[in-house]
């Protein structure tokens, strides 16, 4: 029987500068791994992903990733608190209560990369 087993699974996120990026990212959280010919690995706990120096705005604009936490109110707090939206001139929304029992909210990257960051309730 062949070995099917799957090991990771990780996207590619666009940058439009990626030094920004990588900052922008770095300060959110998210640890910078590695890095090379135009792709740097940044990866949170057991969560990680791919960013790339290359940009596409119809990628960019249509790109979300989910991120699951354990508390969305303290990661929306800290971001707030650390100022990350007047830094990196983007966007984060209010934190709510979806109607699929999550809390979550929207933060927008320099790239216009759209995440939401939510936890299950």
């Amino acid at each position: 029987m062949p070995n099917l087993n799957t090991v990771e699974l990780k996207a590619f996120i666009p940058s439009r500068d990626f030094a920004l990026s990588q900052d922008f990212y770095q300060d959110i959280g998210f640890e910078r791994k590695s890095v090379g010919h135009g792709v740097a690995y940044f990866a949170h706990g057991d969560c990680s992903f791919l960013l790339q120096d290359y940009y596409q705005p119809e990628f960019a604009a249509n790109c979300v990733m989910h991120l699951l936490v354990e508390d969305a109110a303290a990661w929306h707090a800290e971001l707030l608190r650390r100022d990350i939206a007047g830094k990196y001139r983007i966007e984060i929304g209010e934190l709510k209560q979806q109607p699929w029992r999550m809390l979550d909210f929207s933060l927008t990257d320099p790239s216009g990369v759209l995440w939401r960051i939510a936890q299950n309730l």
